[in-house]
């Protein structure tokens, strides 16, 4: 159990906590949800300890263990991925290297002896022995490969560091778990292992994340972040926004009642006040309309940007064409005689594991990159819009927002630009704003203001949820749905894929899998092949 007592946090005039007391019990899992700049991973680093707060204090059981997702990095590249896993519970890690050291000595004493066998029983008691065996285990289900487990953390790519500062952060079963963006940059594979972990998790947790699938699946509360103060909801993330929006609603409808109440008073005073017979009724009024209080509907500080993909020219029935396309990346071939073909409907979503073979795909078909083999065609109605997964070139620039997105215009007037940037939450002088000091959520902004401005009856989009907020996650996924055109995308948001998608392809090593159904239909598909295949290996009947 971990608990925050009269939190306040204040950035010079600006108070981001007030007086917050709200106490997580053992056995839930918390999902901290709010606005972009709310304040939810400040809130975690406090709860955490590397954050001081203005006044108040976090309290736990002093025998209890806190474990933190790590978002360093570069922290551990000079530690094996084994022993970064298991770094994970201070205490055991400690014994562990006191052992060593006191064993590695040339001139061990009776005292030496007498302080290994203190180690030893307490290195016992944590179940120390089963440590390297429980680290492999978290490893191995989040997609780290058994011969990666002892290579050094600086020869890991950053979508593996992820994965095993994640492993380090559930290693040991902490009394309290703090994670920050847990799936972020991992594959759906690892995602769904995750989500089994902390629904079978018998500790606190408290995680903050924008995949609403994710949060429904693990959360058994929800801890909504406004205006600087936390309420509790019990339930998912579908079950908060269900009850706080009839939390409203009845608000509405209450004030509703008693302002025509108000109404119906000031009529009775206002005529009868002067009437000697009516006159203690009159002042009865009076005394029950002073009584009457409307309850105070304080909007959220959670801003909805306006998508609205609109295609200047209708797309024919000849959209895209793929032939025998192959592609080497650093020696890898990522992409291996690859054919297949888009529809005018289709809305396609590229899943699995090989996300490096989809942003080859799709840099090779936004004319970013030319295959090695192979070849591809439009169709002469298509024009094509490009998200990409890496973005970095794209804001290397002095321009500020206005003048940047104006150069993918048409229409050159300035007040027609600033309307695509007033949807997309850029008003008055954010327009303003140098795109190379934009935060990676306003350059996202951005880029969903190009292809909206570019009018493109073809979207390729390369993780485009990535750094977005819920409110513009849910608003770019309704902008999906409407939109008349097709759509090849990739993104590790269940719900934003099986509310997009009605044709899935995932990029194998033994090829392409290429279905027309719903992202969950094709999940299910897959987890009876699975089974299927674990019952031929031991000799069943299929």
């Amino acid at each position: 159990m971990i608990s925050a007592n009269n939190i306040s946090l204040q950035f010079g005039k600006k108070a981001l906590f007030e007086e917050v007391n709200i106490t997580f019990s053992p056995g839930n899992c918390y999902g901290l949800i709010g606005a972009n700049g709310a304040g939810k991973s400040t809130f975690l680093k406090i709860l955490s300890g590397k954050l001081e707060p203005t006044s108040g204090n976090v309290t736990m059981d002093p025998n209890e263990r806190l474990s933190v997702l790590e978002q360093d990095h570069f922290k551990y590249d000079e530690y094996t991925v084994l022993t970064t896993v298991i770094m994970g519970n201070k205490k055991l890690y400690d014994i562990m290297q006191e052992k060593d050291a006191i064993y590695a000595k040339e001139d061990f004493t009776e005292e030496d002896g007498v302080r290994a066998s203190e180690l030893e029983g307490e290195f016992a008691e944590m179940d120390g022995w089963n440590a390297e065996a429980d680290a492999e285990t978290l490893l191995n289900g989040l997609g780290i490969a058994t011969e990666d487990h002892y290579k050094l953390m600086g020869e890991l790519d950053d979508n593996t560091k992820v994965k095993v500062l994640l492993a380090q952060a559930l290693f040991g079963n902490p009394d309290n778990l703090l994670l920050d963006e847990p799936t972020n940059h991992l594959d759906l594979d690892a995602i769904a292992w995750l989500e089994e972990f902390l629904i079978n998790f018998e500790n606190t947790v408290i995680v903050v994340s924008h995949d609403r699938y994710f949060l429904n699946k693990v959360c058994t509360h929800t801890a909504d972040l406004d205006y600087g103060k936390i309420q509790i909801y019990a339930g998912n993330y579908d079950f908060w926004y269900e009850s706080s929006q009839l939390i409203v609603r009845q608000k509405k409808e209450a004030n509703k009642k008693k302002e025509e109440q108000i109404k119906e008073l000031k009529e009775f005073i206002a005529r009868f006040s002067a009437n000697a017979s009516k006159s203690k009724q009159a002042t009865s009024r009076k005394k029950a309309l002073e009584k009457i209080e409307l309850d105070d509907i304080k909007p959220s500080s959670r801003k909805y940007p306006f998508i609205d993909f609109r295609p200047s020219r209708e797309i024919g029935n000849e959209v895209l064409t793929v032939s025998h396309l192959s592609k080497t990346v650093d020696g890898v071939k990522v992409l291996d005689d690859i054919s297949f073909t888009v529809g005018r409907e289709d809305k396609i979503a590229f899943v699995g594991p090989k996300t490096i073979a989809t942003t080859e795909l799709f840099k090779i078909l936004a004319g970013e990159e030319e295959p090695d083999e192979g070849e591809y065609k439009w169709g002469v109605t298509t024009s094509q819009g490009y998200f990409p997964k890496d973005y970095t070139k794209e804001f290397d620039s002095d321009l500020v927002i206005a003048d940047w997105l104006t150069q993918y215009s048409e229409d050159k007037d300035a007040t027609y630009v600033r309307g695509f940037l007033g949807r997309m939450l850029f008003r008055g002088e954010d327009g303003m704003k140098k795109v190379k000091v934009l935060s990676g959520g306003e350059k996202v902004r951005c880029l969903l203001s190009k292809l909206q401005i570019m009018a493109t009856n073809v979207l390729i989009l390369d993780e485009p949820t990535n750094h977005l907020d819920m409110e513009s996650i849910s608003a770019l996924n309704d902008a999906l749905i409407k939109f008349p055109g097709v759509i090849l995308f990739a993104a590790q948001d269940h719900q934003f894929i099986q509310t997009t998608a009605n044709r899935i392809m995932e990029l194998t090593d033994t090829g392409l899998i290429d279905k027309q159904t719903t992202y969950d239909d094709y999940l299910a598909n897959d987890e009876m092949a699975r089974k299927r295949q674990i019952m031929n290996f031991d000799g069943n009947e299929d």
